[in-house]
């Protein structure tokens, strides 16, 4: 054997490399120049005011007499000591947990359903059915709350004989009229996100299920649903994070109702706050709201992962 074949021999077996070789490694600078604009706007639009509303929460307003000017001085944790001594701010707080408790389980069962009717091989004119779910999401929340504001109203909807009878804007109900504008809002969004989880099924999956006998409904049972739990999941999430930040829908309602008040949800509350002026309780509302969030989300994922391991 020859030493050109023997160095081939060894070549092909992995014994012998050629020397001097190296996987190439992505240039630094190339890396900063992509991830350099998301950096800047991160630290620009997120990372800044997040911090500067942290250090407006810990500072107080005091003065020199009654007409003396005011300063901000370190007040410490007293502007938290507000915000937990604020009965309305926490009576907001629980009206959209129960808010999120109902709307968001109803919208994502529609959402997962219309999906699964977008996926089955039964239904006729899936373009149109797509864009008709999806078609309210294109409508501003300010508007969308109007519109409906309008059909609640009893003097302006053209529904006389249902909104006479029915009282979609009284303190009872009013909650709910609300749930109803975001549940047809966004609906048709939370759908596009299941569906495109759908559609990356691998089609062998329901040939070997068809293969077995299943019929449509088993196979959406047994295989789409605990393959779109991710997506789900994810939804969920969003949704929760929407719900503690309910304000336009609301805000609008203001107008059509008196039930509800200017406190009505916490971002209400933090608005509120802020044009009375009172900036640094309103931040320190802000700061409360947002670690309320990360816990609930972060909880829920938890939650979600262990259920999912077992």
């Amino acid at each position: 054997m020859t030493a050109t074949e023997v160095l081939v021999t060894q070549d092909r077996r992995g014994a012998a490399k050629p020397p001097g070789r190296r996987r190439p490694t992505p240039h630094k600078g190339a890396i900063a120049i992509f991830t350099g604009p998301f950096s800047v706007l991160f630290l620009l639009f997120y990372l800044i005011p997040i911090g500067f509303a942290v250090w407006q929460s810990l500072l107080v307003v005091q003065r020199e007499g009654l007409y003396g000017k005011p300063t901000e001085v370190f007040g410490g944790l007293a502007q938290y000591a507000l915000v937990f001594q604020n009965a309305p701010f926490w009576e907001s707080v629980w009206r959209v947990l129960l808010f999120g408790v109902v709307q968001v389980p109803v919208m994502l069962g529609l959402a997962l359903l219309f999906a699964l009717l977008l996926d089955s091989p039964a239904l006729k004119g899936k373009k149109f059915f797509r864009l008709a779910f999806f078609a309210p999401y294109a409508v501003p929340g300010v508007i969308a709350a109007i519109m409906w504001g309008f059909l609640y109203s009893p003097n302006l909807s053209p529904f006389t004989d249902v909104t006479q009878v029915v009282d979609f804007l009284s303190p009872q109900l009013v909650l709910w009229s609300i749930a109803n504008v975001v549940t047809w809002v966004y609906v048709g969004y939370n759908m596009l996100i299941i569906y495109s989880a759908l559609l990356a099924i691998p089609s062998e999956v329901y040939e070997a299920a068809r293969l077995d006998g299943a019929g449509q409904v088993r196979i959406a049972w047994s295989i789409k649903i605990p393959m779109v739990a991710p997506a789900l999941v994810l939804t969920a999430v969003f949704s929760i994070i929407g719900t503690l930040q309910l304000l336009a829908e609301p805000q609008v309602f203001r107008s059509f109702s008196a039930a509800v008040s200017s406190t009505y949800t916490p971002n209400m509350t933090i608005y509120a706050t802020s044009a009375i002026p009172n900036p640094n309780l309103a931040a320190a509302f802000s700061v409360v709201l947002a670690v309320a969030t990360f816990v609930l989300s972060f909880t829920f994922l938890k939650i979600t992962q262990r259920k999912a391991e077992q």
